[in-house]
């Protein structure tokens, strides 16, 4: 990872995840090296290339999409673990949850004759209440330049979840127009879509994006990354793609972190171990101290118990 990128500003970080909350999206130019992004896009030319053509008219009949960006590009991961990204996703999903994991990384390139995307939130993918918490924030990497006429991303500000969705969306959007090395961060809740190719060129990005650590995540990563490759990653990576514990013991194995996997193969049986919240851990002192009490005093014969 380029040295520029591993010390976040603090005032930085707090100022863009107001931004984000407050607007719904910002843009920060300027978030990776280029040079990077460009091996990155050279590193993708095979997958792009080979895979489809999507199928329905929501991913897109003229768009290509492929995941699991960690096993295609040593550069994936860095963007996976940005640390200013990562600081930010703190800010705005912390609150809601004990950690926050991958949600999705893919690969997009909008052809030619591309139509407008459906305006749609990528937070309606999970059925609980809507407007309460943030569940999702998404990063999108251009990986050329993304303009108004070869289909930059469509946002809606300030979107609420009753705003109609139509062919004309709620009012006119901001066009996130950047060039490759800017990061477009959008919040699950907020209103977006992929515009219409109009160009002779395919418009090519990445969406990288990070969701509560209690939600499913839209790409399996556990299938994208099984323990034989995730033992290569880092202990960080390997936390972030989702060998770690959510509590209260939230996609454990074997009662256990799944990151027992990334070791020597773990014995056959294994001790169930808590791993609870601080208000659960709080609560159940409080029990077995007044359990405690209670046997005591059954011990020795207290009339009072």
């Amino acid at each position: 990872m380029p040295n520029e990128l591993k010390n976040p500003d603090a005032e930085a970080v707090v100022l863009w995840a107001r931004q984000l909350l407050r607007d719904g999206f910002c843009i920060i130019r300027d978030a990776f090296p280029p040079p990077s992004i460009n091996t990155l896009s050279d590193d993708l030319d095979e997958c792009f290339a080979g895979v489809p053509f999507c199928e329905g008219d929501f991913y897109g009949r003229r768009t290509k999409r492929f995941g699991a960006l960690l096993n295609r590009s040593s550069v994936g991961a860095d963007l996976v673990r940005h640390p200013l990204i990562l600081a930010i996703a703190s800010e705005v999903l912390g609150p809601w949850c004990d950690r926050f994991n991958l949600n999705l990384t893919q690969g997009i390139e909008i052809h030619p004759g591309a139509p407008a995307q459906f305006p749609h939130r990528d937070e309606d993918m999970w059925g609980g209440p809507k407007g309460e918490m943030q569940y999702l924030l998404n990063v999108i990497w251009p990986l050329n330049d993304f303009t108004t006429d070869n289909g930059a991303t469509r946002i809606w500000p300030n979107s609420r979840s009753d705003d109609v969705i139509d062919a004309r969306g709620p009012g006119i959007p901001v066009v996130a127009e950047m060039e490759p090395g800017a990061a477009l961060l959008i919040l699950g809740s907020t209103l977006h879509a992929a515009g219409s190719n109009k160009t002779a060129a395919a418009r090519r990005g990445l969406i990288i994006s990070y969701c509560l650590g209690w939600l499913k995540p839209f790409e399996n990563q556990w299938l994208c990354y099984p323990p034989h490759i995730a033992r290569q990653f880092d202990p960080d990576l390997a936390h972030l793609v989702g060998y770690s514990l959510h509590k209260p013991n939230l996609g454990n194995y074997e009662g256990q972190c799944p990151s027992i996997l990334l070791g020597d193969y773990p014995p056959a049986y294994l001790a169930a171990t808590d791993a609870l919240r601080a208000d659960q851990e709080e609560a159940l002192a409080g029990f077995m101290a007044a359990m405690a009490e209670l046997e005591a005093g059954s011990d020795s014969g207290d009339p009072g118990d």
